[in-house]
């Protein structure tokens, strides 16, 4: 399993690429798989830890995260015959190193940064296994052999009996998550908006959500770790995903419906394959519809929403259909 160095896998606060690779790996373990995870030599885990960099990119100034990237990748690669496949969570970078071997190579596309790293993907196309995480970020001009959405653990979450009348925005700070839209409709709801996670864009942050921040109708709490993650999630009224690009999959969103917590989005990207409008939250286009939804939210039922989490997105179900692909591929090179 090839991780993600910008953070620790799992991360400790942000890192949906290292999230995703952590409980990969440590369902695959636990089912009895033997795993070798190639990560940040400060990572937890079940399986053999390999390692090139002490510790994340993003939470060490000193670290070239390009010459930690090169080495780390190299270490899988030049170990290749180790394994029996080499699943790259870790973006394009690595496809450039799959035609240098024999093991097969499955990769979980997160996303495209940018319509330019997609000849890279194209290169590698019919060599190597793509696996999109929704149907939504499925690029037309590559071949997949599976959608498989991200899991989560669904036991660290749980639905409050009492949730609190305030509204949450959960994820980074930056304009394409919406921050700013969130403070608009929370105002205009007469509700008071709770914010966490970690600012990507500064100028953003001072000019569009720090003004706003008085303690009372905005809190700002910075970035949440693990331990304060599902109790943040469950005490909210709604969760505000009023996302302006089209995301491939929303680890907040399945996380606060884990918890029972209607989730209002803008009908963009992912969001109407991980939400049931009107049954787990509310797919809005505009604005007015999402001030609607916020009173609307009060009505669901937070246990069905839950139940309906676990059904679709506990990571167990992520695991066997992996599994179930890995095998599909394996199978595939024996003919």
């Amino acid at each position: 399993m090839l991780a993600p160095i910008a953070w620790r896998t799992p991360p400790r606060h942000y890192g949906p690429w290292e999230l995703f690779a952590s409980l990969l790996t440590e369902g695959l373990v636990a089912l009895g798989h033997q795993v070798t995870l190639f990560a940040t030599g400060d990572s937890l885990t079940e399986a053999n830890l390999r390692s090139t960099v002490a510790c994340g990119w993003s939470e060490d100034a000193e670290i070239d995260p390009k010459v930690a990237e090169c080495r780390h990748i190299a270490d899988v690669f030049e170990n290749a015959d180790q394994f029996d496949i080499i699943h790259n969570g870790f973006d394009f970078l690595p496809l450039t190193y799959s035609a240098l071997v024999d093991t097969p190579v499955v990769t979980t596309i997160h996303g495209f940064s940018s319509e330019r790293i997609v000849p890279v993907y194209e290169r590698y196309d019919t060599s190597t296994t793509y696996v999109a995480i929704s149907d939504s970020n499925r690029h037309p001009r590559l071949h997949y052999a599976a959608t498989i959405h991200h899991g989560i653990d669904t036991d660290a979450f749980a639905v409050d009996p009492s949730p609190g009348e305030h509204l949450l925005f959960f994820g980074r700070i930056h304009p394409d998550k919406g921050t700013a839209h969130a403070i608009s409709v929370a105002r205009s709801a007469n509700r008071p908006l709770v914010i966490a996670g970690i600012i990507q864009d500064e100028k953003y942050f001072a000019e569009e959500v720090a003004p706003h921040i008085d303690g009372e109708s905005v809190q700002f709490l910075g970035p949440v770790g693990a331990s304060g993650r599902a109790e943040l999630l469950a005490s909210a009224h709604a969760l505000l995903h009023l996302i302006d690009f089209d995301e491939p999959f929303g680890y907040s969103v399945v996380e606060a419906m884990a918890s029972g917590t209607p989730v209002i989005a803008h009908n963009r990207g992912s969001m109407s394959e991980l939400i049931e409008h009107g049954t787990s939250g509310f797919l809005v286009d505009d604005r007015h519809d999402a001030i609607e939804a916020v009173d609307l939210a009060g009505f669901v039922d937070r246990g069905a929403i839950r139940d309906g989490a676990i059904a679709r997105f506990d990571v167990a179900t992520m695991v066997s259909e992996y599994v179930a692909l890995y095998r599909a591929v394996l199978t595939e090179r024996l003919r």
